[in-house]
């Protein structure tokens, strides 16, 4: 898979009218740009022989910025842009065309045939692969008053050569002082002397493959959509017929479906040419003793922001925590009009605007998350700088506040706090105080509460649900590599309760480290060079996603911020995001619910966005008549894995295996296959015995009977296999000359261990397998 992906962004007229004898006339388009970023590097113009000038721009912040122009009349190819233009979220594309209608007596409309006309403007251009569309249109003028300021060039033809017009033409002079019915009684061999575009510009839009919403329209029947061969369409235009000769005894415009018909031929569906993209991933299976995947995550998977959100235009103050209530409402922690910068703590850490008083507006504020609708607040004239929030299982809000030096459990509508630990406007290091704690997360097994403690201490610490203190661990980062268990800034806390770890976004050190919940035993680190300097918070998904938000590069680094998304078993990313409106600054926290839908919030904006993930294919393992098969569906949200924290390990397919089991996923396994496959060695066993039973009866004498032992003995013996008497299906089906027990031995690859044990099934392959490792202790 490549990193960018090219593509065709195509900009058309589809009413125009040019009347006659009408010596300027400009046919305008403009649309919105509501994707993700894209680089343009090359354009074509397009119109029939009115056609004098045609250009595209970038309008943003109302400033016009020019993609390319050209003169249709001249060879059409695709020029380089001069100078690469960038188009991002709510960009303008506008471009122009000017017709002139001297020489015509009847008006001109847009359309396929060589006498009607076209306006198009074609841009290639590139983005990235995880975010690319391969073919846009834009058909309207959003904007019709933004023309007054467009840039006097566009009006300017560009002269062109009268042998040119010539070689664009094909020879043909132009027509002039001609009507309609004088048109179309022209020769057949001079009509198939031009070829018509519109079958070509049909062929191209398939190739090109444009989104499968596009409404089409049939010229016989608007209400109908257009069917028609492909094939056939190409054999058309090879043998340069006019599609529009079907018609020519009808009135002039009769039918208005006639012009928009060479339009709409634009719109056939990637059905009709191309392939559908199969992209695939999958989450790998997690390392020795680290849970088992029941699913896993495979498909057109990516974060995307959710640009309908309203939230982003919240008036909040500096936000520094997020949550996701039972409800799954979005709960947020801001610091309204109270601000932290360099004049809010002196060197000891101690508060120094404490004359403000606390923050009296609501601090924390529940939206719903589909529309941003405020639900409920609470928090005023309770806090001064707030930082971290979490909410345990039975809804209680827990914050901290890094001026206050305190940590606070509070109910979701008492007034007053439940339990505050440390102490009021006091840094310390000791059990009973804080130095700026940065967030809590309650087990919700235990209901022990752990404190990142935090900007001037670089410990954890456990208390009990009552609030006692039982223990800590980390130290400050000495020189060189950070050392595990040593913190820069503990930040972000993030409870993995499927494994009992607690993972810790290091923020200046840049990365996660993880740790057992019981005992602080460091377990492994997170890092990534693509996380920069800076990782602000870590969010985790029940299923096996952690997600992350990092900082600004530092000057002269190049990481961007952005948001991560990770595969928590093996670390590895599975993508980034970016916002499409305004843009990170400083991302402070992020949160995600088991749908995926992601909110992350900015310090320096003070904005919260909203992400959601999109994917095309789910693909997931089921257990039939036990034995593991893959299955693929259809789906627009992404499967859910989850994790079963059973102890036993599982090894990682092989890559070639993977593929192989991707293409057996329509196959599956029939229910009265397997059964079948059961049933016949046990027929076959009481046949033998059946056999030996009548042999019995009718062979008389030792010398017979011991015949008989031997015979039977050899018959079971082969039917009982290497593995200690159990029945070898694989062996014996694998013994028949033409069947291969290929499929056999990597289904049984696919679950756990465990599994493997219960299906019964004793190849060859997994009887010379070593046993796994013991999980590592919990404890």
């Amino acid at each position: 898979r490549q990193p960018l992906i090219a593509g065709m962004y195509l900009m058309m007229s589809v009413n125009t009218v040019i009347p006659p004898g009408e010596k300027v006339v400009d046919a305008d388009i403009a649309c919105h740009y509501g994707r993700f970023p894209m680089h343009l590097f090359a354009y074509r113009v397009h119109t029939h022989r009115l056609g004098k000038i045609v250009s595209g721009y970038r309008v943003r912040n109302g400033q016009w910025t020019l993609i390319g122009r050209q003169s249709p009349q001249l060879p059409q190819a695709f020029y380089p842009v001069e100078d690469p233009v960038d188009v991002s979220y709510d960009d303008i594309l506008a471009a122009r065309c000017v017709f002139s209608g001297e020489g015509r007596t009847t008006e001109t409309h847009i359309g396929g045939t060589a006498n009607d006309e076209m306006c198009n403007f074609y841009i290639m251009y590139y983005m990235e692969a995880k975010h690319a569309v391969s073919y846009m249109t834009c058909t309207q003028n959003a904007n019709p008053e933004m023309f007054r300021n467009i840039p006097q060039e566009a009006n300017i033809p560009i002269p062109v050569s009268s042998d040119m017009l010539k070689m664009a033409h094909g020879h043909h002079e132009e027509i002039k002082d001609t009507d309609k019915s004088s048109l179309l009684q022209q020769t057949k061999k001079e009509e198939e002397g031009i070829l018509d575009q519109g079958g070509f510009y049909s062929l191209l839009s398939k190739l090109l493959a444009e989104r499968e919403d596009a409404v089409h329209a049939h010229k016989h029947n608007p209400a109908e959509k257009a069917d028609s061969d492909p094939v056939a369409e190409i054999t058309d235009v090879a043998q340069k017929k006019d599609l529009a000769r079907d018609i020519t005894n009808q009135d002039e415009r009769d039918n208005t479906m006639l012009v928009r018909d060479r339009i709409h031929e634009f719109h056939r569906l990637e059905s009709t040419l191309r392939p559908p993209e199969n992209k695939h991933f999958s989450l790998q299976q997690p390392k020795h003793g680290e849970g088992s995947w029941e699913k896993e995550h495979t498909g057109d998977f990516h974060i995307e922001e959710s640009v309908e959100w309203p939230g982003l235009d919240l008036k909040l103050g500096q936000v520094s925590g997020l949550a996701l209530d039972h409800k799954n409402n979005l709960v947020i922690f801001h610091r309204g009009d109270h601000v932290w910068d360099e004049n809010s703590f002196d060197s000891n850490f101690v508060y120094q605007q404490r004359g403000l008083g606390p923050i009296e507006q609501n601090t924390i504020l529940v939206l719903n998350r589909s529309n941003a609708k405020l639900l409920h607040a609470l928090g005023n004239s309770l806090f001064y700088l707030p930082h971290g929030l979490s909410i345990d299982k039975n809804g209680n809000y827990w914050v901290t506040d890094v001026a206050l030096h305190q940590v606070f459990k509070l109910g979701a509508v008492a007034k007053e706090p439940l339990l505050i630990l440390g102490v009021a406007l006091q840094p310390g290091s000791d059990r009973n105080h804080f130095c700026q704690p940065t967030d809590v997360a309650v087990d919700p097994v235990t209901g022990r509460i752990y404190v990142s403690d935090g900007y001037c201490n670089s410990r954890i610490i456990q208390f009990s649900p009552s609030g006692l203190y039982m223990m800590q661990w980390g130290e400050e980062t000495s020189s060189g590599r950070a050392r595990p268990g040593q913190f820069n800034i503990p930040h972000s806390l993030a409870l993995i309760p499927d494994f009992s770890q607690l993972c810790v976004a290091d923020r200046e050190n840049g990365r996660i480290q993880c740790f057992r919940l019981e005992t602080g035993k460091f377990i492994r680190e997170i890092k990534h060079k693509s996380f920069g300097r800076e990782l602000f918070a870590v969010s985790y998904v029940r299923g096996g996603l952690l997600f992350a938000v990092n900082g600004k590069p530092y000057p002269g680094e190049v990481e961007p911020v952005r948001g991560f998304v990770m595969n928590f078993s093996t670390g590895e990313i599975i993508d980034t995001f970016i916002p499409l409106r305004k843009r990170f600054e400083m991302p402070h926290d992020v949160v995600a619910s088991e749908d995926k839908t992601i909110f992350v919030g900015d310090v320096h904006v003070r904005a919260v966005w909203k992400f959601a993930s999109t994917e095309k294919m789910e693909h997931r393992s089921v257990k039939k008549a036990g034995i593991e098969v893959q299955e693929t569906k259809d789906s627009e949200t992404i499967v859910e894995a989850r994790l079963k924290n059973n102890g036993e390990s599982t090894d990682p397919l092989k890559k070639q295996d993977k593929q192989h089991l991707v293409q057996q996923t329509s196959t599956g396994v029939s229910f009265v296959l397997v059964t079948t496959l059961l049933v016949i060695p046990v027929v076959i066993l009481l046949a033998i015995l059946i056999f030996i039973q009548w042999r019995k009866t009718t062979v008389c004498g030792a010398d017979g009977e011991h015949k008989l032992d031997s015979s039977s003995g050899r018959i079971l013996g082969r039917f009982r296999g290497k593995a200690g008497g159990g029945l070898n299906l694989g062996n014996f089906f694998a013994s028949h000359k033409g069947y291969s027990r290929k499929g056999f031995d990597r289904l049984s690859t696919e679950g756990s261990d465990q599994e493997k044990e219960d299906d019964g099934t004793d190849s060859e392959e997994e009887c010379s397998a070593p046993p796994p490792p013991p999980a590592p202790s919990s404890s």
